[in-house]
This record gives C-alpha cells, structure tokens and sequence, in this order.
C-alpha cells in the first residue's frame, strides 16, 4: 500500500475541484487529485456543456423554419439526430483538454484515478494508495436522482448521463420532470422532431418567478410540446418503444423514449464519511458559512455541500476556500449575487429574491421596477421581444432581479456585479450602453425605477418651474 503525504487533497475533478487544483498547486502547494470517473466532471460530459450543445442544434433547425419574419422563406430542416450528437461530443472533445489528466499533470498535481474512501479525520484510501492531507476538499458533485416509481425498474430510461448517447432520435420523449433539465430538453428535441410530454408532478419550472415561467412555458407549447402539470408519476409500465406512465390522477401518458429530470442527489455514498466524523443532511454534506465540515480539516464545496447546484457555484466555492486553505485567512461563501439561468428560448435567469420572496422579506419597503423587451430597440430589429426584466429595490438597492426573454441568461451578469458591490440603482442608471444593444435594458430598468421620482413628482416639477423662472 503506497503511502501518500500532501498539503492539500481534493476529491473530484469536476469544475470545483479542478479549480482547488489548480489554484492551489500554482501558488506553491503539494496537491493530490482522485477522480473514479471522468476528468471535469457531470458539467463537461454530461451536464451543461453537451446540454447547451444539443440546444444549439435545436435553435439551428428551428431558426431554418422560423425565417420568413427576416424576409428568408422557411425551409423544413433536415435533421440528422445522430449528426446533431456528433456535434455534442465535438464540443465536449475541444474542451476535454482544459480538464485533462494530462493538463493538470504538468501543472504539478498528483492525479489518481479512483474514487476516494475516508479511514480517519486525515486519511483518504484510493484504490492502492492511503493519502494523508493537511486539508481535505470534498467536491464530488450530483448525480440524477432517479425516484422509486413502482415499474421503473423493468423500463428502459434516460438521466442526463446516458441521454447524450443516443444516436436515434426517439419518436415521442417522455421526460418526468419539469424543472431546468427537463424544460431545455424538451425544447432542444422538440426542434429536432422528437414528440415530446412533460409530466411534472406540481409546477413546471415552480422554482423561478410564475410570471416569468409561464412566458417559457407559453413559447414551449407553441411549438408543440405538451406539458402536464399536477402529474405525479404513480405508476410506469412496458418495453422499449411503448412506455407508459401511470399518474396518480389516473391520467396515462404513452412514448417511445423515457427520460428522468427530477433532479440531482449529491455523491457522498462511496465517501465513508463516518470514519472522518463528518455529517450529512438530507441534501449532501453539512458545511458551515466557510464551507467547513464538521471535521474541520475537511471542506465540502459544489454540489455536495447541500446548496445551490450549479456549475459556477462549484468554481465560486472554490475561490472562497483556496484564501482559507493556503493563507489561513476568513472567508465566507454568500448566495445574494449567485444568478442562474435556464436556456430555454425565451431563457429565464435569476438572483438574489423572486418578486415574492422580496414582499414576503421587505414587505411595503420593497419597490418593483419593470422594463418589457418590446420597448427595446435592438430586440425590435430581430424579431426578439418577447421578454421583460423586474428589478426588486429595497432603499434604492437591487435584492433580486428576474429577467425572461433573449439572452436573459448574458443580461443578468451584469446583476451580479451590481449586487456584489452593493451598488444603488442610482449607480446603474449612470451606464452608458452603445446604441442599439440589447444590454439597454439594464439601464432601462434603473430608469423604469426613477420616472415616478423625477418626471411624475409634482415637488420635482415646482422646483423645476422656480429654476426656469428665476434662474438667469
């Protein structure tokens, strides 16, 4: 058994991982990294990159169907499903390398490919090595969390792991569950010529604001995708090519092609964490505000820390405890300027408070500022105005933002730097945006906020009169 000394020990090489890695091996720590799977983790190979590479497939074969509005005649797009997942695995293989073995190699890491089990506070085995650390950073990530529906057993189905391989595209896609992966894959197959049900079992897309949800869901089911809400999956039943899902209302929803999107389940079960006294929540591993364990030589951060589940919470995690690890300084992780997004089209992105959450934390001191994308200028010129965005302010302060429509998910950056920095609307209305771009419509919001102030104020208007008046 080789024995293994290292300052720092990481577990899991996705993107928070990798990041601990590097950022730490190129500031002069000793670094080991396990990894039992595939190097970058669910969001190269499974997750966001071959998500958003099918989606853009998708938008290519709709927008051949969908030109005559730019004075190009429509054209019925020939789609090529296995072609189009030839361009999924293009797009993972140019970026494989970044997250390679070999890269982080000649970076100085130490990379063991296997998965890690707990044997003290200080130790991890991995395969035929023991590796003690000064500090360990646990970032395994999620998997898909596939419920005990009864017959799910004996039916073939798809996760977002497996999904990917197809080289067939299926006749009619059943997808149980409403949430982000399911809502971008029904619309990324639809426009590729799958038929496709959603069956969810409460509120499609619950978790985002209902106003902007129901502007995707809209666009979803105009073009042809059928949603059903309030659909509990009971019960599922046959064979490849005709499966059926029982719900508990007694509807029966029947396809070719079964895909689970219920969410994730983080990746503690091979980890031992008992023998490293570290506890667990119903969510993924208990970490404190500096995304310490209850083992306090042992972080958790990404998706298996319990919290938002994202791939730039994961990279954000990792910058907040590389300052901890090699300077020993404080340092806390905070969600108020976390922003997400659903690449849907019209996408749908968020931070910080949902227009209800805001009243239900600030109650009347809360103001709500809104800008609809048919006022925009740039968005008018490419037929892309379906949308808004709502700013909630509290004391002149932005505490959340929500924004649907085109490149929603590009505009709410924008909202991160605002909120991080704690600037005021004041300060946001100060921009200067090149005319026409689409990005005026974070300074129209800002402005949105202070018409009632300046130009419907009647104090406003007297001093305005005084000064015309007696003012050389």
């Amino acid at each position: 058994m080789e024995q293994i000394k290292t300052d720092i020990l990481v577990i899991g090489a996705g993107s928070g991982g990798l990041s601990v890695a590097s950022g730490a091996v190129q500031m002069g720590a000793d670094v080991v990294l396990l990894e039992g799977h595939k190097m970058g983790g669910d969001c190269l190979n499974f997750g966001c990159v071959p998500s958003k590479a099918l989606i853009a497939s998708g938008k290519a074969a709709y927008g051949q169907a969908h030109s005559d509005v730019y004075g190009v005649a429509n054209v019925v797009p020939q789609v090529d499903y296995a072609a189009a997942k030839d361009h999924v695995h293009d797009v993972i293989a140019q970026i494989a390398p970044v997250d390679s073995q070999e890269r982080f190699e000649g970076l100085g890491v130490r990379v063991i490919r296997e998965y890690g089990s707990f044997i003290s506070d200080t130790q991890v085995k991995a395969g035929d090595a023991v590796i003690t650390a000064r500090r360990i950073v646990i970032a395994t990530g999620s998997s898909p969390l596939v419920p005990p529906i009864p017959g799910l057993d004996d039916v073939p189905y798809e996760t977002n792991e497996t999904v990917f391989d197809l080289r067939t595209r299926p006749d009619h896609l059943l997808i149980i569950g409403g949430g982000p992966i399911g809502m971008e894959m029904a619309q990324a197959h639809i426009r590729l010529g799958t038929k496709v049900t959603v069956i969810e079992g409460d509120r499609a897309l619950g978790k985002d604001d209902p106003e902007a949800a129901a502007l995707v869901l809209e666009s979803q089911r105009a073009e042809g995708v059928i949603i059903e809400e309030g659909a509990k999956a009971e019960k599922i039943s046959g064979t490849g090519g005709a499966i059926e899902v029982l719900a508990a209302d007694g509807r029966v929803f029947k396809g070719s092609h079964l895909l689970m999107a219920v969410g994730r389940k983080s990746n503690i079960d091979k980890l031992n964490l008992d023998a490293a006294g570290i506890e667990t929540t119903k969510t993924g591993i208990k970490v404190d505000d500096s995304l310490r364990t209850t083992n306090r030589k042992v972080y958790a951060i990404g998706d298996v820390a319990g919290g938002m589940q994202f791939t730039h919470v994961a990279g954000y995690h990792a910058g907040v405890i590389i300052r901890s690890i090699l300077f020993g300084l404080p340092s806390k992780a905070s969600t108020s300027h976390i922003p997400w997004a659903t690449y849907t089209d019209p996408e749908l992105a968020q931070i910080g408070l949902t227009e209800e959450q805001a009243r239900e934390e600030h109650g009347d001191r809360m103001e709500v500022a809104r800008f609809d994308f048919h006022h925009n200028d740039r968005l008018i010129a490419e037929r892309k105005t379906k949308g808004f965005i709502k700013a909630m302010i509290v004391k002149g302060r932005p505490v959340g933002v929500t924004i649907v429509g085109h490149q929603a998910g590009e505009l709410i950056n924008f909202w991160s730097l605002v909120m991080v920095n704690k600037l005021k609307m004041s300060q946001v209305s100060a921009m200067v945006s090149p005319y026409p771009t689409v990005t005026e419509v974070n300074k129209r919001v800002a402005g949105a906020y202070f018409t009632p102030r300046l130009f419907e104020n009647p104090t406003v208007k007297r001093v305005v009169g005084l000064i015309q008046r007696f003012v050389p």
